[in-house]
């Protein structure tokens, strides 16, 4: 994990090194976690501080310690979620049990679900992934306008990926907290396709926003920050063009993400216990009905997927044992 931050930020620690830092503004620190958290964006200024995207629930102790010695005694008084993922909103309650008087901010799409802790609507399970329950104070409304830090950051919808997210953009500066709407390589997997819905559509009009917003840099939720933001945009539709034209390679991409996340929180575990886990995933069984032609048995099936995650250096199979890579 690498701190990106402006000069003055406090976020810098013994080992990482920041070197995007010049990209951003004062006041400004990226907590670059990997891929099973999402990144961590904090805007202080010295009186009030945000986090945008909290990580995922097993990280939960390494974002309240990245906050802490960030902030120092100061607490933590906002946190603003780009959308409802595991890995972008797992350590809000760890979060809000650290400092009592924080105030969260989440996307109106599945705040419902929030309110009634309602597991099922929610959807995590049937991803395979876990959560810890959390709160929210109030919504973060596209259209509206966010003062935080001693900046206004413009609120906007950003489906595809899913179909509830936003993304901040702050005029002055150019810099843009894309979420998952946008990588240096590419985009989220586009989740409502899993479920029968349109979701292709949604990518393109949100790149579209993008585009017109013009943002100088970007804060990804996933990999480093960037600069060159027409190379990015002209990736990320070449990339979307491909799954429009060849629905099932993005079908096939969500199954291997998902096992690949799954072996990122496991860390290494037994071929058996990860096929335990496949068997009891809802979406990875509704993948598996959908493909193409006559697939295979579904234990085959994500055998197949293990392999191509092997071949791409993504995970090791060896004597039984399934590991991360």
């Amino acid at each position: 994990m690498r701190v990106t931050a402006a000069p003055r930020q406090r976020g810098h620690t013994g080992g990482m090194s920041a070197p995007s830092s010049h990209l951003l503004p004062t006041g400004v620190a990226v907590f670059e976690r990997g891929w099973l958290s999402s990144n961590n964006v904090l805007l202080d200024d010295g009186n009030t501080s945000t986090l945008i995207d909290t990580g995922y629930c097993t990280h939960a102790e390494q974002t309240l310690a990245l906050v802490a010695q960030a902030l120092g005694e100061r607490p933590l008084t906002h946190v603003l979620n780009t959308h409802l993922h595991s890995d972008h909103c797992g350590g809000n309650g760890a979060l809000q049990a650290r400092y009592p008087g924080l105030v969260t901010a989440i996307p109106p799409g599945g705040s419902q679900a929030v309110a009634d802790w309602n597991e099922a609507a929610l959807g995590h399970a049937r991803f395979g992934q876990s959560i810890v329950r959390f709160g929210f104070d109030r919504l973060l409304q596209p259209g509206s306008t966010e003062h935080l830090a001693g900046r206004d950051w413009q609120v906007h919808a950003a489906p595809g990926h899913d179909p509830d997210a936003v993304l901040l953009f702050q005029l002055d500066t150019g810099v843009l907290i894309s979420g998952d709407a946008l990588w240096e390589n590419g985009f989220g997997v586009v989740f409502p396709e899993l479920d029968g819905r349109s979701g292709f559509d949604d990518v393109a009009a949100t790149l579209d926003v993008i585009e017109r917003l013009g943002p100088a840099v970007v804060i990804p939720g996933h990999g480093g920050v960037f600069a060159d933001v027409p190379a990015a945009m002209a990736r990320a539709r070449t990339r979307l063009d491909g799954f429009v034209q060849h629905p099932q390679r993005h079908l096939r991409h969500a199954a291997k993400v998902l096992v690949k996340y799954k072996l990122l929180e496991m860390g290494a575990t037994t071929h058996a216990n990860l096929h335990e886990w496949t068997l009891a995933t809802p979406v990875l069984g509704d993948l598996h009905r959908i493909s193409t032609g006559a697939p295979p048995q579904f234990n085959e099936w994500v055998d197949e997927l293990l392999a191509d995650l092997v071949r791409a250096g993504a995970a090791k199979v060896d004597n039984g044992w399934v590991s991360n890579h």
